[in-house]
C-alpha cells in the first residue's frame, strides 16, 4: 500500500502541470509557469534534444578523447564550423579561426608567424589541426590540456582573438544564424565564450585524417614505390630513428622533445617556461606528420622552408645541448644518410598526405 502512495503521488506531481488552468508549479516537466497563456494555463516547451556524433576509430587508433561534459553532437558540430570560418568571436570581429589554420594547409598556416586580432605577428607558427581528439598536452609549450581549454585560451587570450562572453553576446543578438545554431546546440539563452569554445572542441574532433596512401598500403587496397619503401625502412630504422617521436598510425607521440635546433641559452624556453623545469627548456611538442606535404614551413618558428630541410636537419645530428632528447643520437656525427636515401625519406612522409582532408571537410 505504501509504495502504492508513493507511486500516486509521483504521477500526480509529474503530470500536475499539463496545459490545464491554475498552472503554478514551476518544476513542472517541459512547461514554462513563467509564461501562462491567455487561459492562465502554462506554455509547454517542447524536449530539448540534440542529435549524437559518432567518429568511426581508423585502423591503429586508439579510442578518441571524449569529455563527458561535452559530447559530440550534430548541432555542437555544427555550430563549431560556423564559429571556425567566422570572426564573431574575436575583439572587433578581427579574426576567425580559419585565419591561422587555412584548410587548404591542413589546418594549419603557410606563414611562419600568423598575426593576432590587432594585427601583431606572434612567436609561434600555427601548428596544424589533424587528429586533435587523440591529443591531450596542447600547444607547442603544452600550456593547456584537452581542446575546450586550448580553444578557450586562444578566444580570450589579449595577445590572440581578444575575445569575450559580453563581446560575444552584443554581436549574436544581431546574427540570425549563429542564434539558430546556438538555440540547437545548446538550448539555453546564456551565449558564452565557454560554450563557444565547446562547439569549436567538437568540430575540430571532426578533423580526421586517415586515408593516406599509405594507409590503403596498410589496407592492401594500394602499392608504395621502391623509393618510398625505401623510405618506409629507415622511417623505422635506428638508422633513421624517425618513430621514436613519429610513431603508430598517429605518426605522434605528443610528447615534447629538444630536438636539437638551438644551443644553450634559449631564446624560447618551449616547454620549461611552463614547468618552470630547465631540463624542460627547449621542448616543444611532436606533432602528426599526417599531412606534411600541406602544413609548411616546419618547427615550432617555422624555420624550415621545405622537408627536404627538414630531413637535413636530423641528417646532422642535430645541435647539442644538456638537455637535448636521447633519441638525438647523432649529435656531431649526423646519420650520414646518402642523397637516395634522403629523397626516399621525403618520398615516404608524401605518402601521408590525405588529400580528402583538406578538401571535404
Amino acid at each position: 500500500m505504501n509504495k502504492f502512495i508513493l507511486l500516486l503521488i509521483f504521477s500526480t506531481l509529474l503530470f500536475a502541470c499539463k496545459k490545464e488552468e491554475g498552472c503554478t508549479d514551476p518544476n513542472a516537466i517541459n512547461y514554462n509557469c513563467e509564461a501562462e497563456q491567455d487561459d492562465g494555463s502554462c506554455e509547454y516547451l517542447e524536449p530539448f534534444v540534440t542529435t549524437p556524433h559518432s567518429i568511426t576509430t581508423p585502423y591503429g587508433f586508439p579510442d578518441m578523447l571524449h569529455p563527458t561534459d561535452n559530447p559530440l553532437t550534430e548541432e555542437g558540430i555544427a555550430l563549431g564550423k560556423y564559429l571556425f570560418n567566422n570572426p564573431i568571436l574575436s575583439h572587433s570581429n578581427g579574426l576567425a579561426c580559419t585565419s591561422c589554420h587555412l584548410q587548404e594547409n591542413s589546418f594549419s598556416s603557410p606563414s611562419n608567424f600568423s598575426s593576432n586580432v590587432n594585427g601583431v605577428a606572434v612567436t609561434r607558427n600555427a601548428m596544424a589541426l589533424v587528429n586533435l581528439g587523440w591529443a591531450n598536452n596542447l600547444a607547442w609549450d603544452g600550456r593547456d590540456i584537452g581542446l575546450e581549454s586550448k580553444i578557450l585560451g586562444t578566444i580570450t587570450n589579449p595577445f590572440s582573438m581578444q575575445g569575450s562572453s559580453d563581446s560575444l553576446q552584443a554581436r549574436a543578438e544581431k546574427d540570425a544564424q549563429f542564434m539558430t545554431l546556438f538555440a540547437a546546440a545548446f538550448n539555453n539563452e546564456d551565449i558564452t565564450i565557454e560554450n563557444a569554445a565547446k562547439s569549436l572542441a567538437q568540430y575540430i574532433r571532426t578533423l580526421v585524417s586517415a586515408n593516406s596512401k599509405f594507409d590503403r598500403y596498410l589496407k592492401g587496397e594500394e602499392q608504395l614505390s621502391v623509393s618510398e619503401l625505401g623510405g618506409y625502412a629507415i622511417f623505422n630504422s635506428e638508422k633513421g630513428d624517425c618513430f621514436h617521436c613519429h610513431g603508430t598510425q598517429q605518426f605522434a607521440n605528443n610528447q615534447f622533445h629538444n630536438n636539437g635546433l638551438d644551443p644553450e641559452p634559449f631564446t624560447d624556453l618551449g616547454l620549461g617556461a611552463i614547468t618552470g623545469n630547465t631540463a624542460d627548456n627547449g621542448k616543444f611538442r611532436s606533432t602528426t606528420l599526417r599531412n606534411i606535404e600541406h602544413t609548411a614551413p616546419y618547427m615550432h618558428d617555422g624555420r624550415f622552408a621545405t622537408l627536404e630541410e627538414v630531413v637535413e636537419h636530423y641528417n646532422s645530428g642535430g645541435v647539442w645541448s644538456s638537455n637535448i632528447d636521447p633519441n638525438m643520437k647523432k649529435v656531431g656525427v649526423g646519420l650520414q644518410l646518402t642523397n637516395q636515401e634522403k629523397q626516399d625519406l621525403v618520398a615516404y612522409l608524401m605518402t601521408l598526405t590525405d588529400d580528402e582532408f583538406i578538401t571535404t571537410n
